[in-house]
């Protein structure tokens, strides 16, 4: 085939739990993670030789870079040796707690492998992809999932409908790694209730979602970035169900119809602070795969 092109798709968190912490100095986590509709776009050319260029944002196209090392990883578990162009579109922002990264690692695996004839299955692509990243296993399958141990053992769950979603996020980005340096669990008296989420989702009263969901990381990212918890506050005033992804910043309203004052008030408001702003759907799947022969 001339070329692959693949849409990755960015995650939300819809809860987020830290149980404990593990002696190899990963943590334990109970999550419910959904797919939308934000995506990067990635097209796999065949090549001699293995390159990546991106549009979008300034990224490095080197070992640095995820999409590099999961092809190298790739290649490796392959034992082969050849080599793709890889052009990458990128969309979804760097370090905002959206998945971007997983997301093009995700698509990489899935890229090259038909790029290349592999023919592994998606169960061996999720197993190479979570000797790199927690959240790669679920990007490759995507849709309303939730995810125990590091994040690697997923179960799927009902798909959500395509509820709209409005992300948010300053103009800054979050080290989740620092994040879970600086969550203290031993002081830790608030657990979402991931269980009750679950059981929400597969009966499909997802309007009751925000009533019960939480993010863990929450106290820790608006204790470092106290803006952050001062426009989520300001967000929930307005009456709207909002949450933080990940280890953050981008902050989200799931679910509502909200009129088109409220919205052009919260957009202007953000816009003007620096703040980035995306309206979306709900997806059910991680990737979209375009082979052309």
């Amino acid at each position: 085939m001339s070329k692959v092109k693949i849409k990755a798709f960015a995650k939300v968190n819809l809860v987020l739990d830290v149980i404990g912490r593990r002696p190899d100095g990963y943590h334990e986590v109970e999550m419910v993670l959904q797919s939308i509709d934000l995506h990067d776009e990635l097209v796999f050319i065949p090549a001699s030789t293995l390159s990546l260029e991106s549009e979008g944002q300034r990224l490095p196209v080197d070992d640095r870079n995820i999409i590099i090392r999961t092809a190298k990883k790739l290649l490796a578990h392959a034992g082969l040796a050849t080599g793709a162009r890889i052009l990458l579109q990128k969309r979804i922002p760097v370090g905002a707690g959206l998945g971007g990264g997983s997301a093009d690692a995700a698509a990489t695996l899935v890229g090259l492998n038909h790029l290349w004839g592999l023919g592994f299955a998606r169960s061996d692509l999720e197993k190479i992809g979570a000797t790199l990243g927690a959240d790669i296993p679920f990007c490759l399958r995507g849709g309303t999932v939730l995810a125990t141990g590091i994040g690697e053992r997923l179960t799927d769950l009902p798909p959500l409908p395509p509820l709209p979603i409005f992300l948010a996020k300053p103009p800054f980005n979050v080290s989740t790694a620092q994040i879970y340096k600086n969550l203290s669990l031993a002081a830790a008296d608030y657990h979402p209730e991931v269980e009750r989420i679950t059981t929400l989702i597969r009966r499909g009263d997802y309007r009751a979602i925000p009533r019960y969901w939480g993010n863990r990381l929450e106290e820790v990212t608006f204790r470092l970035y106290p803006e952050l918890k001062g426009v989520m506050n300001w967000l929930i005033n307005l009456g709207l169900p909002v949450r933080m992804s990940g280890s953050g910043p981008t902050l989200f309203v799931f679910g509502t119809e909200w009129t088109r004052r409220k919205q052009v008030q919260v957009t202007t408001t953000l816009r003007r602070k620096g703040w980035w702003t995306y309206n979306g759907l709900l997806k059910a799947s991680g990737l979209e795969v375009n082979e052309q022969a």
